[in-house]
């Protein structure tokens, strides 16, 4: 039917009000798996350090009787070391905002001081995944995780391990080698070679694709099928399409998908296998608000920031899967 003639309409109107409303839905995430796995602690420096030390390989000890004793020389433990990071947000909001009437109160300091906050604890996540070397100086950088696995590593063609150098006190970023597919094959050598050095994986952390492709081995011929009762009813059976967990020959590990690993092909290409007693992070300054902060001017300023370092207590107890397809099967 036609509209009549002289029918108001609301595009005609003026001074209809407006329907905002006063939710704000914030889709990102706040989730940071390898940070909240780890023990928390204090250092109190910029430049913390430890040792590390290790038992002989086992061999045969077989004594003639009657012999003299003799006596070998003590290996020192490894001296090592981490710097800290300086982490900040910030923002500026004028005085005018600040008391004006809003839809959610999101453009104020008491929201932005609570989002900026999560921001930095994501940061933080990601400097751990990342494949940032150790840098010293005013403008300091920790050594990433990546940085300091060498002993049980899988790796792709070309690409060659970082670690710890002992003679310039960093770490050094690993070599990229060719990628390639994430398979049940790379996570049994990784975890056997941890089982050998004495590392007892609790967790791998990966990219959300890494696991996706990780569900698949249920499809390997040598992992037990799932099996499941279907209910006589009918009612409310689940296609079941996904496994947290796997038990392998050496041990079982929980597979967290980390979504902060999917930010790029750098980060998502890494798996790390964890033994969280081997990881913790050290705060020099807790994440906190600088109030401090000089007023100038009509505005409100305000700064958070917290500076701390990655503790690797025992690079053995950790591993990597490297080189892996982390964003899609070719990226």
């Amino acid at each position: 039917m036609a509209v009549l003639t002289n029918t108001f309409q609301t595009t005609q109107a003026v001074g209809n009000r407006e329907e905002l409303s006063d939710v704000v839905s914030r889709i990102t995430p706040e989730d940071t798996p390898i940070y909240s796995l780890i023990e928390k602690g204090k250092c109190t420096t910029y430049h913390p350090e430890w040792e590390t030390d290790e038992l002989a390989a086992p061999g045969a000890n077989i004594r003639e009787e009657g012999e003299e004793y003799a006596f070998g020389a003590i290996t020192p433990p490894m001296r090592l070391g981490n710097y800290t990071q300086i982490m900040r947000k910030d923002w500026i909001i004028s005085a005018t905002q600040e008391v004006t009437a809003e839809a959610g109160n999101v453009q104020k300091r008491k929201y932005q001081k609570l989002k900026k906050g999560v921001e930095i604890r994501k940061d933080v996540e990601f400097a751990i995944v990342d494949t940032n070397a150790t840098v010293a100086g005013s403008t300091r950088e920790f050594g990433s995780l990546s940085t300091w696995t060498i002993s049980n590593v899988s790796r792709g063609a070309g690409g060659a391990n970082g670690g710890f150098n002992v003679g310039t006190g960093l770490t050094v970023a690993p070599t990229e080698g060719t990628q390639r597919p994430f398979t049940k094959a790379i996570l049994d050598a990784v975890m056997q070679q941890g089982y050998q050095n004495g590392a007892n994986f609790r967790h791998v952390s990966v990219s959300p694709y890494v696991k996706s492709v990780f569900v698949t081995f249920m499809s390997d011929s040598n992992v037990a099928p799932f099996r499941y009762a279907v209910s006589q009813s009918g009612e409310r059976n689940t296609i079941v399409a996904t496994a947290d967990y796997y038990e392998g020959p050496f041990g079982t590990v929980m597979i967290h998908p980390n979504r902060v690993q999917a930010v790029n092909a750098g980060v998502a290409r890494n798996a790390f296998f964890i033994d969280s007693d081997m990881l913790s992070f050290l705060w020099l300054r807790q994440i906190q608000e600088d109030r401090d902060v000089a007023k100038t001017g009509d505005a409100d300023k305000g700064v958070i920031i917290g500076e701390g370092t990655l503790k690797v207590h025992n690079e053995r107890g950790l591993g990597v899967a490297a080189d892996l397809f982390g964003l899609s099967s070719a990226s």
